[in-house]
């Protein structure tokens, strides 16, 4: 909605459409203005009568103050602004005939580029070869002169990320069942689209939204990738959010299969029952290596009331060797049942309503211990990955990497000892066998030595 030229605000109230005549005039008559005030301190006092009168509201009034009169895209008329994410914009809106709200995902004319197009156009295509309860479905797509645009439905609530920080402000996480409950309906969504052979590749807290009524559906499909497609540009590349990162999309990211999902939903799952991102502290770079070499601290120093079995869940989707990860979405599901319960959707709609079920309660923080990051200069462990600014859309792009200032984060500490043993770990059976052999060895040198000076 570019402004060509800046105009005055009652000039582009009438212009944008938003307001009739009738309307407009209805608020100026309605305030009560002592005086002749000056323009500009008129324009606010209008404003704010026809936000009180609900002709407009303040996302609005902000634009059309900045003379922006176009508020359509299509068939679609822009009611406010969702969120802004490294590329792309998303707005609520609502279809001219229809009257049906949507979420509206524009490409901004800035970074409008044959490789973003291409990617825009390749999200749009996967969005709409899916249809499932548990993903944000994709009703529509055009081009508005040279905007490029992607209409989904319109999901009311909060993703899983303010929700968690809601509740750990108040000392709080998310109780087992209602993780499970939720985590489980996001895996639902994502065995659908591993069924299709569509990996999502950027799975978060921010990417997946839960509605007043407890159904999670996951979002944001700008990252996603066929298993047997060969011309994507970024198939090479280590997309996706740091915090949240499987050991092989930074290691080996043209090999990937659908268990990087899964690694990056049981960091999702670690978020939600201690409010804690698996490794806090340090930078892009250091997020990355501790994704591949070491182990996250035990949930359960920073939240007890967790049970050991669900534990060993979160430990099962976040293996570093996918060899030995949890293997598939449906797996998730069955292993989270004994929490999630039947009805996974009631069972997190009565925790929305009444926020004491939701919780569990969080522990003190470990000890910090102080650790030098003036060091560390290079924020990207690999040219590759990709760090956008954070966005609170339902169809956000990748979040910018969490740092040790970040709200989510504790001061750097010690992750060992791990609640997940390394795959790597040598038996201590045979180390004692090493060792006896190396000792009856040199114990046979010595004797030939003896021997021969004998």
């Amino acid at each position: 909605m570019p402004a060509s030229r800046k105009i005055a605000f009652r000039e582009a109230v009438l212009a944008s459409g938003l307001v009739s005549e009738a309307e407009l005039e209805h608020a100026r008559t309605g305030m009560s203005i002592a005086g002749q005030p000056p323009e500009d301190e008129y324009d606010k006092l209008l404003a704010a009568k026809l936000i009180e009168l609900g002709h407009l509201n303040h996302w609005q009034v902000e634009q059309l103050r900045r003379g922006r009169v176009k508020w359509t895209l299509g068939a679609y008329r822009i009611l406010d602004a969702i969120g802004q994410g490294g590329m792309g914009q998303v707005f609520k809106a609502e279809h001219s005939i229809m009257r049906r709200v949507v979420a509206v995902k524009v490409l901004p004319l800035d970074r409008t580029t044959p490789e973003s197009v291409d990617n825009f156009l390749r999200e749009t295509q996967a969005q709409a070869h899916l249809d499932h309860p548990n993903l944000v479905r994709a009703f529509d797509a055009g081009r508005d002169g040279n905007v490029h645009f992607l209409v989904t439905e319109y999901v009311p609530g909060m993703d899983l990320r303010r929700l968690v920080r809601g509740l750990r402000d108040g000392g709080g996480a998310l109780s087992m069942n209602v993780a499970a409950a939720i985590i489980s309906q996001a895996a639902y969504g994502l065995d659908h689209a591993h069924s299709r052979g569509l990996i999502h590749r950027d799975i978060k807290p921010g990417n997946l939204l839960v509605t007043p009524e407890g159904v999670c559906k996951v979002s944001d499909l700008g990252l996603a990738g066929y298993l047997d497609e060969e011309d994507d540009a970024r198939k090479n590349k280590t997309v996706g959010t740091a915090d949240y990162l499987s050991p092989e999309q930074i290691l080996t990211p043209q090999n990937l299969t659908p268990t990087c999902d899964i690694y990056a939903l049981g960091c999702t799952l670690y978020y939600a029952v201690t409010g804690k991102v698996p490794f806090p502290g340090g930078n892009t770079k250091e997020k990355a290596r501790r994704h591949c070499y070491d182990q996250p601290l035990d949930p359960r120093r920073l939240s007890p009331d967790l049970d050991n079995a669900f534990v060993d869940v979160i430990a099962d989707m976040m293996v570093k060797d996918a060899r030995h990860r949890i293997r598939s979405a449906r797996e998730v599901i069955r292993r989270l049942s004994p929490w999630a319960g039947d009805d996974w959707t009631n069972t997190a709609a009565v925790a929305m309503q009444q926020p004491r079920l939701m919780r569990t309660r969080v522990g003190p923080p470990p000890p910090p211990i102080m650790m030098d990051y003036t060091s560390m200069t290079d924020t990207k462990p690999i040219p590759e990955i990709m760090e956008r600014p954070e966005s609170t859309s339902q169809v956000s792009q990748g979040t910018l990497a969490m740092t040790s200032a970040s709200e989510e984060t504790l001061s750097a500490f010690d992750s060992r000892p791990s609640f997940i043993q390394p795959q790597s770990r040598i038996s201590p059976v045979l180390i004692w066998l090493i060792g006896l052999s190396v000792v009856a060895v040199a114990a046979a040198i010595i004797a030939l030595i003896y021997n021969a000076i004998v």
